[in-house]
């Protein structure tokens, strides 16, 4: 029942949606929304109490309870559902209509500002205003591990997490049950096939679950870690309707694997020594159906337009890091060593490039930039917006990257190497440069200065103050005998 959104405009009316909803024996409707860190938050109606006119006038819900919204005294707010968005969900017992909504104030009717899907929709008519493109598209790659067993605490006088893993190589040693060993060596788990990749029946159960959901899926494998790191691709869409999508494609994700005893987690970097999980942003623009990406006679096949805006991404890299990778674990992801993209050139076909080009196919339709630095622990709706705005900015100061490097930069030595400029190395510098950098993101009220700075303000107090407060457990290896 998901249907294709276009350019914000409603190809479904609420009198649809509830008809076709009777029609599926739907039961239950879900209103769901994004909180300002990054996470679906929902409550449910039976649809025998659901109204046609709540799609216009809206239904209320605490504010003040969802993280990075309303003070206590001014809870009061409303959501809109969007009827595009309407999806049979396709991993409850108890069949259910899924509803992506939009938040808005009671007071004023307008929209609120700190709603990160509002910000994704005006993004893209910021787009469209400045007359560069019509649209933008964008095909993240979020890679992710499916883990058994995911234990962890932490009190006044302990602190620990304990991971676990069938698949881990870890477990080759295992002596308490029959031990089949087949597992993936560290940093060796990219495409074996069963039994090696422990996980295939149940990636291609999330595929179809997914595609039941109304999220086109290209293709789904093993990645590189060992105990079961994965990624299931999603066919690229407009700015608005990935980002609802990649909300969809967490949810049935950890459901799926919930269901089936394992967990799954989007974290950057729980494994120490194998790769992280990365989420590699693959955007272009495009205007009256051309890809304005494509030029036959530019390095890797780009035009001018691309390579601006490559330039636009590099410049505001260390500022839009602080919504594209936003915690503190993202940073163990950005360290040399383990494919991470941290230095800030871009090179076709070069991997450890903070803006790779991708030379699969020389069609001017598949032309595109691939921006490798974030992660799949931001929130999709501000991030994809923030990359727009800094490449669109790009663009129009015609802002020229750094040569290109199609050398393995992990291999520079010298007067090469000091010239690459590398991404900030923790939350707390990255904050510090948006701080610094976002007059960018306020072009065309696309962001606020007030979701800027409750956006810094929540993660200081949240998250950098709250980690660098507590000790380590490398510290007692390193300090316990001083």
């Amino acid at each position: 029942m998901a249907i294709i959104e276009v350019e914000g405009i409603s190809k479904t009316s609420p009198a649809e949606v509830l008809e076709r909803a009777r029609a599926a024996g739907i039961k239950v409707v879900d209103l769901r929304f994004v909180d300002l860190p990054g996470t679906w938050q929902h409550f449910s109606v039976p649809l025998s109490g659901f109204e046609e006119d709540f799609f216009t006038e809206g239904i209320g819900f605490d504010g003040s309870s969802i993280r990075g919204f309303q003070a206590i005294n001014e809870s009061d707010m409303l959501l809109i559902p969007d009827p595009d968005s309407a999806t049979v969900d396709p991993v409850l017992q108890v069949p259910t209509l899924y509803l992506v909504c939009n938040v808005v104030d009671p007071l004023t009717r307008q929209s609120y500002t700190r709603d990160a899907r509002h910000i994704a929709q005006k993004a893209e008519a910021y787009l469209r205003s400045t007359g560069i493109a019509d649209v933008s598209y964008w095909g993240p790659e979020a890679e992710f591990y499916i883990f058994n067993s995911i234990r962890f605490d932490q009190n006044a006088h302990s602190g620990y997490y304990f991971i676990d893993s069938d698949e881990g190589i870890w477990n080759s040693g295992g002596n308490t049950t029959a031990n089949l060993a087949n597992r993936p060596r560290f940093k060796e788990g990219y495409f074996p096939v069963p039994p090696t990749d422990k996980l295939q029946d149940l990636r291609s159960e999330i595929m179809l679950k997914l595609i039941e959901a109304g999220v086109d899926v290209e293709v789904h494998h093993h990645e590189v870690g060992t105990a079961g790191q994965a990624e299931i691709d999603m066919r690229f869409a407009s700015l608005t309707k990935m980002a609802d999508n990649l909300m969809a494609y967490k949810y049935v994700i950890k459901n799926v694997c919930h269901q089936h005893g394992y967990v799954a987690t989007f974290m950057p970097k729980p494994l120490f020594q194998d790769n992280g999980s990365g989420m590699h942003c693959h955007q272009s623009l495009w205007k009256d159906g051309t890809n304005l990406f494509f030029d036959e006679d530019g390095y890797a096949l780009l035009s001018d337009a691309a390579r601006w805006y490559i330039g636009g991404l590099l410049k505001h890299a260390p500022a839009l890091l602080a919504l594209c990778a936003p915690t503190t674990n993202s940073y163990r992801r950005l360290v040399p060593g383990y494919e991470a993209p941290i230095n800030l050139v871009y090179s076709q076909r070069n991997r450890s490039a903070c803006v790779r080009i991708p030379v699969y196919s020389t069609s001017p339709k598949s032309k595109r930039v691939e921006f490798r630095s974030p992660d799949a622990s931001c929130n999709p709706y501000l991030a994809f917006a923030a990359m727009l705005m800094a490449g669109l900015d790009g663009i129009k100061n015609r802002i020229e990257p750094p040569k290109p490097v199609d050398k393995d930069l992990y291999e520079l030595e010298g007067e090469e190497k000091e010239r690459i400029q590398s991404v900030p190395g923790s939350l707390g510098e990255v904050l510090k440069a948006l701080e610094a950098d976002h007059e960018f993101l306020l072009k065309g009220d696309v962001f606020t200065s007030d979701v800027i700075g409750t956006w810094i303000e929540y993660k200081w107090t949240r998250e950098v103050e709250p980690v660098a407060l507590r000790p380590h457990p490398w510290e007692f290896y390193l300090y316990h005998d001083a």
